[in-house]
Protein backbone atom coordinates (compact mmCIF):
# COMPACT_ATOMS: atom_id res chain seq x y z
CA UNK A 1 0.00 0.00 0.00
CA UNK A 2 1.23 3.86 -0.66
CA UNK A 3 -0.21 6.92 0.26
CA UNK A 4 -0.80 7.63 3.59
CA UNK A 5 -0.21 5.16 5.99
CA UNK A 6 -0.43 4.43 9.25
CA UNK A 7 2.92 2.46 11.11
CA UNK A 8 3.36 0.37 13.51
CA UNK A 9 4.37 3.32 15.75
CA UNK A 10 1.19 5.49 15.36
CA UNK A 11 2.76 8.21 13.02
CA UNK A 12 1.17 9.60 9.84
CA UNK A 13 3.93 9.14 6.49
CA UNK A 14 4.02 8.59 2.76
CA UNK A 15 6.29 6.45 1.67
CA UNK A 16 7.10 3.19 -0.80
CA UNK A 17 4.89 -0.27 0.09
CA UNK A 18 4.82 -1.67 3.67
CA UNK A 19 3.30 -4.84 4.67
CA UNK A 20 3.29 -3.62 8.11
CA UNK A 21 1.23 -0.65 7.19
CA UNK A 22 -2.28 -0.01 8.08
CA UNK A 23 -4.79 2.56 6.26
CA UNK A 24 -5.84 5.04 8.36
CA UNK A 25 -9.17 4.07 10.28
CA UNK A 26 -8.00 -0.17 9.54
CA UNK A 27 -9.10 -2.50 12.72
CA UNK A 28 -7.78 -5.58 11.48
CA UNK A 29 -3.81 -6.03 13.54
CA UNK A 30 -0.94 -6.04 11.41
CA UNK A 31 1.04 -9.68 10.31
CA UNK A 32 2.54 -11.38 12.76
CA UNK A 33 5.72 -11.08 11.95
CA UNK A 34 5.37 -7.50 11.97
CA UNK A 35 5.07 -7.60 15.69
CA UNK A 36 8.07 -9.42 16.01
CA UNK A 37 10.91 -7.20 17.08
CA UNK A 38 15.31 -8.22 17.26
CA UNK A 39 16.17 -8.94 20.68
CA UNK A 40 18.52 -6.57 21.91
CA UNK A 41 22.23 -7.48 21.79
CA UNK A 42 22.69 -6.91 25.50
CA UNK A 43 19.42 -9.28 26.32
CA UNK A 44 20.91 -12.14 24.23
CA UNK A 45 24.61 -11.95 25.48
CA UNK A 46 22.55 -11.94 28.76
CA UNK A 47 20.56 -15.08 28.15
CA UNK A 48 23.99 -16.74 26.42
CA UNK A 49 25.53 -16.65 29.86
CA UNK A 50 22.67 -17.63 31.62
CA UNK A 51 22.52 -20.35 29.67
CA UNK A 52 26.48 -21.35 30.08
CA UNK A 53 26.12 -21.34 33.97
CA UNK A 54 23.08 -22.17 35.16
CA UNK A 55 23.26 -25.69 34.30
CA UNK A 56 26.33 -26.03 36.01
CA UNK A 57 25.21 -24.15 39.24
CA UNK A 58 21.65 -25.54 39.14
CA UNK A 59 23.43 -28.72 39.82
CA UNK A 60 25.55 -27.93 42.16
CA UNK A 61 22.38 -26.21 44.20
CA UNK A 62 20.28 -29.34 43.37
CA UNK A 63 23.27 -31.20 45.39
CA UNK A 64 22.92 -29.33 48.35
CA UNK A 65 18.96 -29.46 48.66
CA UNK A 66 18.97 -33.21 48.03
CA UNK A 67 21.61 -33.20 50.76
CA UNK A 68 20.34 -30.78 53.08
CA UNK A 69 16.73 -32.19 52.60
CA UNK A 70 18.36 -35.34 53.37
CA UNK A 71 16.90 -36.85 50.57
CA UNK A 72 19.70 -38.85 50.21
CA UNK A 73 21.32 -40.72 52.94
CA UNK A 74 24.48 -38.54 54.52
CA UNK A 75 27.04 -40.64 52.83
CA UNK A 76 25.22 -40.55 49.06
CA UNK A 77 26.66 -37.70 47.80
CA UNK A 78 30.34 -38.32 49.39
CA UNK A 79 29.94 -41.42 47.53
CA UNK A 80 29.08 -40.49 44.34
CA UNK A 81 31.79 -38.09 44.45
CA UNK A 82 34.22 -40.47 45.43
CA UNK A 83 33.09 -43.11 42.52
CA UNK A 84 33.10 -39.81 40.42
CA UNK A 85 36.91 -38.96 41.47
CA UNK A 86 38.27 -42.61 40.75
CA UNK A 87 36.28 -43.56 37.92
CA UNK A 88 34.28 -41.42 35.96
CA UNK A 89 36.83 -38.07 35.23
CA UNK A 90 39.91 -40.51 34.90
CA UNK A 91 38.08 -42.17 32.09
CA UNK A 92 37.39 -38.89 31.04
CA UNK A 93 40.60 -37.71 30.93
CA UNK A 94 42.03 -41.08 29.72
CA UNK A 95 40.03 -40.59 27.02
CA UNK A 96 40.45 -37.37 25.50
CA UNK A 97 44.16 -37.18 25.78
CA UNK A 98 44.54 -40.82 24.36
CA UNK A 99 42.64 -39.35 21.68
CA UNK A 100 43.98 -35.73 20.70
CA UNK A 101 46.98 -35.49 22.80
CA UNK A 102 48.87 -35.41 19.21
CA UNK A 103 47.24 -32.29 18.65
CA UNK A 104 48.52 -30.83 21.76
CA UNK A 105 51.13 -28.46 20.22
CA UNK A 106 47.85 -25.72 19.92
CA UNK A 107 47.25 -25.58 23.62
CA UNK A 108 50.85 -25.15 24.77
CA UNK A 109 50.49 -21.28 25.13
CA UNK A 110 47.51 -21.55 27.34
CA UNK A 111 49.33 -24.04 29.34
CA UNK A 112 52.22 -21.50 29.52
CA UNK A 113 49.33 -18.99 30.75
CA UNK A 114 48.01 -20.94 33.60
CA UNK A 115 51.59 -21.95 34.59
CA UNK A 116 52.58 -18.23 35.48
CA UNK A 117 48.92 -17.31 36.52
CA UNK A 118 49.22 -19.93 38.75
CA UNK A 119 52.41 -18.79 40.33
CA UNK A 120 51.55 -14.96 40.54
CA UNK A 121 48.49 -16.05 42.68
CA UNK A 122 50.48 -17.76 44.88
CA UNK A 123 52.71 -15.44 45.84
CA UNK A 124 49.59 -12.69 45.92
CA UNK A 125 47.89 -15.48 48.04
CA UNK A 126 50.88 -15.23 50.11
CA UNK A 127 51.10 -11.38 49.98
CA UNK A 128 47.52 -11.43 51.42
CA UNK A 129 48.45 -14.27 54.32
CA UNK A 130 50.89 -11.91 55.99
CA UNK A 131 48.62 -8.91 55.53
CA UNK A 132 45.68 -10.47 57.39
CA UNK A 133 48.08 -12.13 60.11
CA UNK A 134 46.69 -15.96 59.09
CA UNK A 135 49.22 -18.02 61.61
CA UNK A 136 51.99 -19.70 60.44
CA UNK A 137 50.14 -23.50 60.58
CA UNK A 138 47.06 -22.42 58.46
CA UNK A 139 49.03 -20.30 55.83
CA UNK A 140 49.11 -23.33 53.57
CA UNK A 141 45.61 -23.87 54.01
CA UNK A 142 44.65 -20.44 53.05
CA UNK A 143 47.37 -20.45 49.52
CA UNK A 144 46.07 -23.83 48.22
CA UNK A 145 42.50 -22.08 48.80
CA UNK A 146 43.53 -19.21 46.90
CA UNK A 147 45.15 -21.77 43.84
CA UNK A 148 43.81 -24.44 43.50
CA UNK A 149 40.64 -24.64 41.23
CA UNK A 150 37.67 -27.15 40.73
CA UNK A 151 39.05 -27.38 36.80
CA UNK A 152 37.19 -30.59 36.41
CA UNK A 153 33.84 -30.83 37.56
CA UNK A 154 33.11 -27.04 37.29
CA UNK A 155 35.70 -25.64 34.94
CA UNK A 156 34.92 -28.23 32.13
CA UNK A 157 31.23 -28.46 32.50
CA UNK A 158 31.35 -24.49 32.01
CA UNK A 159 33.81 -24.62 28.76
CA UNK A 160 31.34 -28.06 27.80
CA UNK A 161 28.60 -25.77 27.83
CA UNK A 162 30.30 -23.37 24.86
CA UNK A 163 30.44 -24.10 21.39
CA UNK A 164 33.09 -26.56 20.99
CA UNK A 165 34.88 -24.57 17.91
CA UNK A 166 38.42 -24.48 16.65
CA UNK A 167 40.81 -22.67 18.05
CA UNK A 168 44.01 -20.89 16.43
CA UNK A 169 46.32 -23.74 16.74
CA UNK A 170 43.79 -26.29 15.21
CA UNK A 171 42.58 -27.72 18.81
CA UNK A 172 39.05 -28.02 19.41
CA UNK A 173 37.83 -25.79 22.79
CA UNK A 174 37.26 -29.13 24.58
CA UNK A 175 40.03 -30.97 23.58
CA UNK A 176 42.15 -27.90 24.02
CA UNK A 177 40.47 -27.52 27.54
CA UNK A 178 41.49 -31.04 28.33
CA UNK A 179 45.00 -30.86 27.26
CA UNK A 180 45.19 -27.80 29.70
CA UNK A 181 43.23 -29.01 32.61
CA UNK A 182 45.41 -32.69 32.67
CA UNK A 183 49.36 -31.07 33.33
CA UNK A 184 47.48 -28.52 35.89
CA UNK A 185 45.82 -30.88 37.91
CA UNK A 186 49.33 -32.85 38.10
CA UNK A 187 50.75 -29.12 39.36
CA UNK A 188 47.82 -28.50 41.95
CA UNK A 189 48.46 -31.67 43.82
CA UNK A 190 52.27 -31.46 43.86
CA UNK A 191 51.87 -27.29 44.58
CA UNK A 192 48.90 -28.50 47.06
CA UNK A 193 51.34 -31.04 49.09
CA UNK A 194 54.17 -28.01 49.48
CA UNK A 195 52.17 -25.34 50.65
CA UNK A 196 50.92 -27.06 53.25
CA UNK A 197 53.65 -28.67 53.83
CA UNK A 198 55.92 -25.76 53.63
CA UNK A 199 53.74 -24.25 56.50
CA UNK A 200 54.68 -27.01 58.89
CA UNK A 201 58.05 -25.51 58.40
CA UNK A 202 59.03 -29.15 57.18
CA UNK A 203 60.67 -28.27 53.95
CA UNK A 204 63.36 -31.33 53.42
CA UNK A 205 63.90 -34.68 52.48
CA UNK A 206 61.12 -35.42 55.06
CA UNK A 207 58.38 -33.86 52.93
CA UNK A 208 59.17 -36.37 49.70
CA UNK A 209 57.21 -38.84 51.44
CA UNK A 210 54.17 -37.21 51.80
CA UNK A 211 54.51 -36.12 48.26
CA UNK A 212 54.88 -39.04 46.81
CA UNK A 213 51.79 -40.67 48.64
CA UNK A 214 49.57 -37.83 47.64
CA UNK A 215 50.83 -38.36 43.98
CA UNK A 216 50.37 -42.00 43.90
CA UNK A 217 46.43 -42.03 45.00
CA UNK A 218 45.55 -39.72 42.93
CA UNK A 219 43.40 -41.30 39.91
CA UNK A 220 43.04 -38.13 37.58
CA UNK A 221 47.22 -37.98 37.19
CA UNK A 222 47.54 -42.14 36.81
CA UNK A 223 44.98 -41.22 33.92
CA UNK A 224 46.93 -38.32 32.51
CA UNK A 225 50.00 -40.54 32.77
CA UNK A 226 48.19 -43.33 31.02
CA UNK A 227 46.56 -41.70 28.53
CA UNK A 228 49.85 -39.41 27.58
CA UNK A 229 51.81 -42.87 27.33
CA UNK A 230 48.84 -44.64 25.20
CA UNK A 231 48.67 -40.94 22.54
CA UNK A 232 52.85 -41.60 22.17
CA UNK A 233 51.98 -44.88 21.29
CA UNK A 234 50.28 -44.07 18.45
CA UNK A 235 47.81 -46.76 18.89
CA UNK A 236 43.65 -46.27 18.78
CA UNK A 237 41.56 -46.89 21.26
CA UNK A 238 39.20 -50.32 20.52
CA UNK A 239 36.00 -49.17 19.88
CA UNK A 240 34.13 -50.86 23.06
CA UNK A 241 36.73 -49.38 25.02
CA UNK A 242 36.45 -46.13 23.61
CA UNK A 243 32.45 -45.93 23.88
CA UNK A 244 32.99 -47.27 27.65
CA UNK A 245 35.03 -44.61 28.92
CA UNK A 246 33.08 -41.85 26.87
CA UNK A 247 29.88 -43.24 29.25
CA UNK A 248 31.75 -42.77 31.93
CA UNK A 249 33.03 -39.65 31.74
CA UNK A 250 29.48 -38.16 30.68
CA UNK A 251 28.70 -39.25 34.15
CA UNK A 252 31.66 -37.87 35.55
CA UNK A 253 30.36 -33.84 35.11
CA UNK A 254 27.01 -33.53 36.16
CA UNK A 255 27.61 -36.30 39.42
CA UNK A 256 30.95 -34.39 40.22
CA UNK A 257 28.43 -31.14 40.62
CA UNK A 258 26.12 -32.75 42.59
CA UNK A 259 28.99 -34.33 44.66
CA UNK A 260 30.17 -30.06 45.03
CA UNK A 261 26.67 -28.89 45.75
CA UNK A 262 26.65 -31.66 48.73
CA UNK A 263 30.04 -30.88 49.96
CA UNK A 264 28.59 -27.19 50.61
CA UNK A 265 26.02 -28.14 53.37
CA UNK A 266 28.73 -29.77 55.26
CA UNK A 267 31.38 -27.41 55.07
CA UNK A 268 32.14 -24.24 58.02
CA UNK A 269 32.90 -21.27 57.83
CA UNK A 270 34.63 -21.40 61.32
CA UNK A 271 35.32 -18.20 63.46
CA UNK A 272 37.35 -16.39 61.52
CA UNK A 273 35.60 -15.90 58.32
CA UNK A 274 37.59 -12.41 57.28
CA UNK A 275 40.34 -15.76 56.05
CA UNK A 276 38.27 -17.73 53.94
CA UNK A 277 36.45 -14.91 52.25
CA UNK A 278 40.11 -13.35 51.25
CA UNK A 279 41.21 -16.08 49.69
CA UNK A 280 37.63 -17.16 48.60
CA UNK A 281 38.13 -13.24 46.51
CA UNK A 282 42.30 -14.01 45.51
CA UNK A 283 40.92 -17.57 43.64
CA UNK A 284 37.27 -16.14 41.91
CA UNK A 285 38.89 -12.16 41.36
CA UNK A 286 42.97 -11.91 41.71
CA UNK A 287 43.39 -15.36 39.52
CA UNK A 288 41.73 -14.42 36.39
CA UNK A 289 43.00 -11.32 37.07
CA UNK A 290 46.56 -11.80 37.54
CA UNK A 291 45.86 -14.08 34.37
CA UNK A 292 44.55 -11.49 32.05
CA UNK A 293 47.67 -9.87 32.02
CA UNK A 294 50.21 -12.46 31.60
CA UNK A 295 47.60 -13.74 28.68
CA UNK A 296 47.96 -10.30 27.26
CA UNK A 297 52.00 -10.15 27.71
CA UNK A 298 52.17 -13.79 26.20
CA UNK A 299 50.32 -12.31 23.62
CA UNK A 300 47.35 -15.30 24.00
CA UNK A 301 44.63 -15.15 21.68
CA UNK A 302 41.08 -13.98 22.14
CA UNK A 303 39.31 -17.09 22.27
CA UNK A 304 41.96 -19.29 24.01
CA UNK A 305 42.44 -16.14 26.81
CA UNK A 306 38.59 -17.03 27.77
CA UNK A 307 39.17 -20.62 28.07
CA UNK A 308 41.98 -20.11 30.57
CA UNK A 309 40.30 -17.29 32.26
CA UNK A 310 37.24 -19.34 32.86
CA UNK A 311 39.43 -21.96 34.25
CA UNK A 312 41.46 -19.40 36.77
CA UNK A 313 37.72 -17.77 38.11
CA UNK A 314 36.28 -21.45 39.37
CA UNK A 315 35.70 -21.97 42.95
CA UNK A 316 38.07 -23.68 45.34
CA UNK A 317 38.42 -27.57 44.38
CA UNK A 318 36.65 -29.78 46.79
CA UNK A 319 40.04 -32.23 47.25
CA UNK A 320 41.64 -29.31 48.89
CA UNK A 321 40.00 -29.88 51.99
CA UNK A 322 40.23 -33.58 52.09
CA UNK A 323 44.44 -32.69 51.30
CA UNK A 324 44.47 -29.95 53.85
CA UNK A 325 42.76 -32.05 56.08
CA UNK A 326 45.17 -35.09 55.85
CA UNK A 327 48.43 -32.58 56.57
CA UNK A 328 47.19 -30.96 59.38
CA UNK A 329 45.90 -27.66 57.97
CA UNK A 330 43.60 -25.57 59.01
CA UNK A 331 40.07 -27.71 58.52
CA UNK A 332 37.55 -24.59 59.21
CA UNK A 333 39.81 -22.18 57.04
CA UNK A 334 39.93 -24.90 53.58
CA UNK A 335 36.20 -25.89 54.15
CA UNK A 336 35.27 -21.87 54.70
CA UNK A 337 37.43 -20.92 51.34
CA UNK A 338 35.18 -23.68 49.26
CA UNK A 339 31.91 -22.41 50.17
CA UNK A 340 32.83 -18.58 49.54
CA UNK A 341 34.53 -19.59 46.75
CA UNK A 342 31.30 -20.86 44.45
CA UNK A 343 29.29 -17.56 44.67
CA UNK A 344 32.27 -15.37 44.10
CA UNK A 345 33.23 -17.91 41.15
CA UNK A 346 29.39 -17.28 39.90
CA UNK A 347 30.10 -13.29 39.42
CA UNK A 348 33.60 -14.00 37.62
CA UNK A 349 32.53 -16.35 35.68
CA UNK A 350 29.45 -14.33 34.87
CA UNK A 351 31.67 -11.11 33.93
CA UNK A 352 34.31 -13.13 32.08
CA UNK A 353 31.73 -14.82 29.42
CA UNK A 354 30.00 -10.77 29.21
CA UNK A 355 33.39 -9.04 28.43
CA UNK A 356 36.00 -11.88 27.09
Amino acid sequence: MTGLEVGRSGSLRRGAPDRCALPVGASAAPPAQCLQRPAHPNIVAAVEILNTLAPVFLLIALGAGLQRAAFVPPNFLKEANRVTYWVGLPALLFSQLAASFHQSAGAGRMLGVMLGATGAVIVAAYAVAWLLRVPGAAIGTFVQGAFRGNLAFVGLPVIYALPDTPLAGGLSVRTAAIVTIAPMMVLYNVAGVVVLLLSQHTLGWRMVGPLLRQLAVTPPLLATIAGLGWALLGWPLPVAVDRTFSALGQMALPLGLLGVGGSLVTARLGAHWPRPLAAALVKAAAAPALGWLVGRALGLGAAELKLVLILLACPTAIVSYTVALELKGDEALASGTIVLSVPASLAALAVILAVA
